[in-house]
C-alpha cells in the first residue's frame, strides 16, 4: 500500500513539473521568435540594399553607353539642350533608330526597366546634368543620373537617393 502512495504522489508531482516545464519550453521560444524578427528584417533590407545597388548600376551603365555612342555620332545629331544624354529613361528600352539603317534597326541599351526594390516601381528618381546633384527634382533637360524615391534610409543615417 505504501508503494502505491508514493507511486500516486509521483505522478502528482510530475503533472505539475511537466506544466512547468511546458511554460518554460513556450517562454523560450517565444524570446527565440522575438529575436529572430528584426534579423529577418535586416535580411530582407541586405536584399533590398544588394538589388538597387545591382539595378541603379545596370541602369546608369546604360546611360553611359548611350552617352558614348551619341558622342561617337552612332545616334545620329544630338537633340538641343541634351549634351547628348538620354532624353527620357524609356529610349534606353524603346530604342533609337540608327541613322544609316535603311531597314529601320534599333539600338537597345536596356531590355526592361528594372523595379525599384524598395517601392516596388519602375518609376525612378531622375537628374538632368544640368541639375544639381542632390537634387530632388527633374529639370527635364535629359537623363544623366537616377535614383531611388524611397523616404527610407540605411543603417548608416543616410539616404538610398544619394546611392
Amino acid at each position: 500500500m505504501r508503494q502505491a502512495h508514493k507511486i500516486e504522489c509521483g505522478r502528482a508531482s510530475q503533472r505539475g513539473l511537466t506544466l512547468i516545464e511546458l511554460i518554460v519550453a513556450f517562454t523560450i521560444m517565444l524570446v527565440l521568435t522575438t529575436m529572430s524578427v528584426p534579423l529577418a528584417r535586416a535580411k530582407v533590407r541586405a536584399q533590398r540594399e544588394r538589388e538597387l545597388r545591382h539595378d541603379l548600376e545596370e541602369v546608369r551603365r546604360a546611360i553611359d553607353k548611350y552617352k558614348d555612342y551619341c558622342d561617337l555620332g552612332y545616334l545620329g545629331a544630338p537633340k538641343a539642350g541634351t549634351n547628348c544624354w538620354p532624353e527620357k529613361l524609356d529610349i534606353l528600352v524603346e530604342g533609337v533608330k540608327l541613322p544609316g539603317s535603311a531597314d529601320g534597326k534599333k539600338l537597345r541599351f536596356l531590355r526592361r526597366i528594372p523595379h525599384d526594390p524598395f517601392t516596388g516601381s519602375t518609376e525612378w528618381g531622375m537628374r538632368s546634368d544640368q541639375d544639381d546633384p542632390k537634387s530632388n527634382s527633374w529639370g527635364g533637360q535629359d537623363v544623366f543620373d537616377i535614383y531611388t524615391k524611397t523616404d527610407q534610409k540605411p543603417p548608416d543615417g543616410s539616404s538610398y537617393a544619394e546611392w
